[in-house]
């Protein structure tokens, strides 16, 4: 067949993509009534559709087109790459230059001994490596009842079934089952689930149930925990200040691996290039992917710490992918890396465009349908709620209201995702003074017909605690 025209009408190109295309994370039989939205081209921080609207990504993509779209320089560095080497695999004792480059490169930029890194195409896949990697480090070490791994509910590590097992969304564990030998434990939520105990308060109680599940489970049957150094796809969740040092320091006194997963947090999210120096974390194992090559090729991979690594390397880790360290992949994160770092977007995120957005978001806290404004570098979330001073949930089912946002946001030309009733960003880091003032422009005006519409439907109603 002759192949479809990018120009097409929208009609042509929704009705084939609602014949033969399944969407992720969708109801599609919804999708296909309704049509979906075709992105035919981008710049910058700017999506261009097929009838034509200039659309503002305040999410880069998934949470990963770190450098924004459109750099020439690294198609460049992907045709270079594909007429020289367009694949070979690192199975059977060979490597190529792309894989020992950006190896290399990892090592320097990631924060303590995480020295060593195990390839994979996405953070769903290194995370499934993860699990393997933890039962395998504990058989290595005499201790092959340490099986158990602890993470989150709320917590998101991806959809494949291990990835999926680890994280600790509930409709997807619903679908399929998970596998074994996963605990979860509360998220560290103050907004929704803090009641009367303050911020720090909380933080230290939620850190404590890790010590709870450890003592219930048994020490000798704990591998290690897993979670995010800030909750992404959960709401772009920021725990309290106690959180993170009571964490590490449970960690330590079980002599658990603590997983540090970073597929959003890293590369410059944070305004630090880990979420794990912002938040002061140190971990054995941390997950990455997403920002690694700002989305323009699939790559991932999980950095390890010098002692792990001494461990999985002193047996045959019978485990790997076709497309671990693609060639390809392997020198794109490299140009991307390089941008970051020599553009000082990284910097500029720290120093400048993050503390003017910062001020910027958190004064939507203003506005009577927020409850609160959290943000740490170029991720953040807003609480959407019926009553500020209850930190009240609305009547209706969760996500009512947050879709409702979504919808006019999208309608305004803004790309902000809801989830339940939060509103989330995560724009390309370098997204400019203007651009952050038309983001949050156009996410005022969205709050504002939301607000309209919910008192003109009866939907400003608090959820009550009989």
């Amino acid at each position: 067949m002759s192949l479809i025209s990018p120009n097409a009408p929208t009609a042509e190109l929704q009705a084939l993509d609602a014949a033969h295309h399944m969407h992720p994370f969708t109801h599609g039989a919804d999708l296909a009534q309704k049509g979906a939205r075709v992105i035919t081209r981008a710049s910058g921080v700017w999506l261009t559709d097929s009838e034509g609207e200039r659309i503002l990504d305040g999410m880069a993509g998934l949470w990963c087109v770190n450098i924004g779209y459109g750099r020439k320089e690294l198609a460049a560095a992907a045709a270079r790459q594909m007429e020289e080497l367009p694949y070979y695999n690192t199975f059977f004792q060979t490597t190529h230059v792309p894989a020992i480059q950006l190896s290399a490169r990892l090592a320097e930029l990631a924060p303590g001994d995480l020295n060593h890194v195990f390839y994979a195409s996405s953070g769903s896949e290194a995370n499934d490596t993860n699990i393997r990697l933890v039962r395998t480090y504990w058989a290595e070490k005499g201790q092959p009842e340490r099986q158990t791994i602890i993470s989150r509910w709320n917590g998101y590590h991806g959809s494949s079934l291990g990835s999926m097992s680890l994280g600790g969304m509930k409709g997807m564990h619903a679908q399929g089952g998970a596998v074994p030998g996963i605990h979860h434990i509360d998220q560290p939520h103050w907004w929704a689930e803090g009641g009367d105990m303050s911020p720090e308060e909380f933080g230290l109680e939620r850190a404590r149930q890790l010590e709870q599940a450890i003592e219930e489970i048994g020490p000798e049957k704990v591998g290690a925990f897993i979670a995010e150094p800030i909750q992404g796809a959960g709401g772009v969740i920021v725990p309290p200040a106690t959180y993170w040092p009571e964490i590490q320091r449970i960690v330590k006194k079980y002599g658990i691996l603590l997983i540090a997963d970073e597929v959003i947090c890293g590369f410059g999210r944070t305004g630090n290039w880990f979420g794990s120096q912002t938040m002061g974390i140190t971990p054995d194992i941390m997950t990455i992917a997403k920002g690694l090559s700002s989305g323009y090729q699939p790559i991932g991979g999980s950095l390890l710490s010098d002692e792990v690594a001494n461990v999985i390397s002193g047996t045959e880790f019978n485990h790997g992918y076709t497309y671990s360290g693609h060639p390809v992949a392997c020198a794109v994160a490299l140009e991307n890396l390089r941008i970051l770092d020599e553009e000082g977007i990284v910097a500029r995120v720290a120093q400048e465009t993050g503390p003017y957005l910062r001020e910027k978001w958190q004064a939507l806290a203003d506005h009577p349908l927020v409850g609160e404004a959290q943000i740490e570098g170029f991720m953040g979330s807003i609480a959407l709620t019926p009553d500020k001073s209850a930190r009240a949930a609305f009547a209706s089912d969760a996500g009512t209201v947050g879709y409702i946002c979504r919808e006019r946001c999208f309608a305004n030309n803004l790309v902000m995702r809801h989830v339940g009733d939060r509103m989330i960003i995560s724009p390309p880091l370098v997204l400019s003074f203007d651009e952050i003032d038309t983001l949050i422009e156009r996410a005022v005006k969205s709050l504002d017909e939301c607000h309209a519409r919910l008192k003109a439907e009866g939907l400003m109603v608090a959820a009550s605690h009989g």
